[in-house]
């Protein structure tokens, strides 16, 4: 006898979201293990059929980050069910951004040490310099905190109006640095954005050398296009090589 057709679908529901935590779980590891976050940072990623809600780690190690420590936060970054987690001061990030930007769907806050180093330099944005960094498309926005809260903070993204003045140097770009602090960078899944978090550190690795030997050809808007049009498609290759590895 076939089971009614909405257990079949609340069955289908739960495997896609058990599977997107535990796509979450081995991101955090991914994110460690590529020198993108150590006790620090953080990724999240929309809830796939509540639009509304976005599953991201309690305040937890991203290295020892497991599917029990994963939480449903609405987008004002509190829980659904509040159970007294101990949260990520700085989970307005995600949920700010997820309010604004509807195709996005991961995000990942960083402060891999070339990008803090790219965010201090004025004189110098980040840009993409190579094939593998389309979507570093023209100069990376930086989020400058005295801008909007005065030169006493602590630089963290600690409150939604903090993070909604982040959001408004974002804008539509997939990469944004926060100076002194570190970057927020989004995708339209779990793999696109640890793919852009990691080669956003790499990009900066290999600007910060060429700088060193002489004036850098950066790609133009339309090469940065064609490459990102190009790399979209092979996302899920490096994806499933850094799970394999973890």
């Amino acid at each position: 006898m076939n089971e009614p057709a909405e257990l079949n679908s609340a069955d289908e529901a739960g495997g896609h979201l058990a599977g997107l935590k535990a796509e979450l779980v081995k991101a955090n590891k991914i994110l460690v293990r590529y020198g993108i976050v150590d006790a620090f940072g953080h990724i999240s990623v929309r809830h796939p059929s509540k639009p509304g809600i976005f599953l991201m780690a309690r305040s937890v190690p991203p290295g020892v980050v497991q599917t029990d420590d994963i939480k449903e936060h609405r987008l004002d970054g509190e829980l659904v069910n509040d159970d007294g987690s101990k949260l990520f001061l700085e989970r307005f990030i995600h949920g700010e951004i997820f309010a604004a930007r509807p195709e996005v769907q991961s995000v990942v806050h960083s402060h891999s040490p070339t990008i803090v180093a790219f965010g201090v330099v004025e004189s110098l944005p980040l840009q993409a310099i190579c094939h593998t960094c389309g979507f570093l498309k023209g100069p990376t926005p930086n989020f400058e905190m005295r801008d909007f809260a005065g030169d006493d903070t602590n630089l963290l993204i600690d409150s939604r109006e903090k993070a909604h003045s982040l959001v408004g140097i974002l804008a539509d770009k997939n990469v944004v640095l926060m100076r002194g602090h570190g970057s927020t960078v989004v995708g339209s899944s779990i793999g696109q954005a640890v793919y852009r978090a990691v080669y956003t550190e790499t990009n900066a690795r290999i600007q910060a050398t060429a700088t060193t030997l002489g004036t850098i050809k950066y790609l133009s808007d339309a090469e940065a296009d064609a490459c990102e049009a190009l790399n979209e498609k092979q996302v899920e290759r490096t994806w499933q090589l850094w799970k394999h590895e973890t």
